[in-house]
C-alpha cells in the first residue's frame, strides 16, 4: 500500500489518491482531500434527529446529515460545501470553519483538527524533519520526584521522551528499547504485552490512533509521524481501520484499566499537562483513588520496582 505513505499519511484509501492523480491539479491537493475526508466522516456521524431540522419526508439511506443540511446549518451555499467535500482547492475563513464545526457538532479536538486541516490545505507535506526533542534536566528530576505516581513525557506523536521508574514498571521499560521503538502508539499495537496489560485495550488503542491523527493534522510535514503511520497501517488491521475512520481525540484526562502481571488488576486515572516553554512536550501523571485496592496495588508495585536487585 504505497499510498499509506509519505506523500499523504492521512489517506489510506485509493479513491482520494486517484482523485488527486487523475483530477485537476489546480483544483485539488492531498491536504484538501484530507479536509474533504474529515468533513464527510464527521457529517456521517451526526444524529439528524437531534439537530432540530424539519422532517422533509425523504428516507435517509445513509446515516448522518445530507450535504445541503450541513450547508444550511453552517450558513453557506450547498455548492460551496459540496466543493469542500470534493477536495477542491479552497481555504475557508475562520468564521466559516467555526460555523461548520457547530453544524457538525465537533468537540474541542474535532474543531482543532478542522482548523489544522484547513490551514494546512496548501501545505506540501514531507519536507520537514523535526529536530530530536530533549527533555530538560529539571523535568527529569520532576519525573523522578513522583515516587508514588507513574509519570512520563511524550511529544505530540506519542514518542516517549522520558519516564520515571514506576511508569516503566507499570507499562514498559521504554528507555531500554531501541530509540525507534520508544513510541506509545507503536508499543500499543505491536507489543503483545500491551494487549494483555490493558483490560480496555480496544478503547485505549483507538484513543491512541485518534490522538496521532490529531497530531498529524497539526503537523503534516512531520516525516517521522508519516513513517509511523505507514508502518502501523501495514502491520495492524485494527490501526488501519481506525485510522481510516478519521476520528480525532485529545487526551487530557481519563481512566485506564489494567491487569498487571505483578500486582494484578488496577485502575489508574491520568492527567496530561502541556509543558510551558515547549508546547510539543506533554507530561502524563497517573494516580489512583486513595485507600483503594488500586492504590494498594500501585504501592506494592512501587515497592517492587524501587527495591534494588540483590
Amino acid at each position: 500500500m504505497s499510498c499509506l505513505g509519505l506523500a499523504d499519511p492521512g489517506s489510506l484509501r485509493p479513491g482520494p489518491a486517484q482523485a488527486w492523480h487523475h483530477g485537476s491539479v489546480t483544483q485539488r491537493s492531498p491536504r484538501n482531500l484530507e479536509l474533504a475526508d474529515f468533513l464527510r466522516r464527521a457529517r456521517g456521524k451526526v444524529d439528524a434527529t437531534r439537530t432540530g431540522l424539519p422532517y422533509d419526508g425523504r428516507i435517509r439511506r445513509v446515516p448522518g446529515l445530507r450535504r445541503e443540511e450541513v450547508a444550511l446549518r453552517a450558513g453557506v451555499s450547498t455548492d460551496y460545501y459540496t466543493r469542500l467535500e470534493q477536495g477542491r482547492r479552497i481555504t475557508p475563513s475562520e468564521g466559516v470553519l467555526d460555523a461548520l464545526a457547530r453544524a457538525l457538532g465537533l468537540d474541542q479536538a474535532g474543531r482543532a483538527h478542522l482548523l489544522d486541516l484547513a490551514g494546512n490545505a496548501a501545505y506540501a507535506p514531507g519536507r520537514r524533519t523535526p529536530s530530536v526533542p530533549r527533555v530538560r534536566p529539571g523535568l527529569r528530576q520532576l519525573l523522578d520526584s513522583f515516587a508514588s505516581n507513574p509519570a512520563f513525557i511524550t511529544n505530540r506523536r506519542s514518542d516517549i521522551l522520558a519516564s520515571n521508574a514506576l511508569a516503566r514498571a507499570l507499562l514498559a521499560d521504554f528507555e531500554a528499547m531501541p530509540a525507534r521503538a520508544r513510541n506509545y502508539t507503536r508499543w500499543m499495537f505491536l507489543d503483545d504485552a500491551a494487549r494483555t496489560l490493558f483490560v480496555d485495550w480496544d478503547e485505549q488503542a483507538r484513543a491512541a490512533v485518534e490522538g496521532l491523527r490529531l497530531a498529524v493534522g497539526a503537523d503534516p510535514g512531520d516525516r517521522s509521524a508519516q513513517e509511523l503511520v505507514a508502518e502501523l497501517s501495514t502491520a495492524s488491521e485494527h490501526f488501519r481501520t481506525w485510522w481510516e475512520e478519521h476520528g480525532v481525540f485529545l487526551r487530557t484526562y481519563g481512566t485506564k484499566r489494567l491487569q498487571h502481571p505483578v500486582v494484578g488488576e488496577l485502575a489508574v486515572q491520568y492527567e496530561s499537562l502541556t509543558l510551558p516553554g515547549d508546547s510539543d512536550q506533554i507530561l502524563f501523571v497517573y494516580s489512583t483513588e486513595p485507600a483503594s485496592a488500586s492504590r494498594q496495588a500501585l504501592d506494592l508495585l512501587a515497592s517492587w520496582a524501587l527495591t534494588p536487585a540483590s
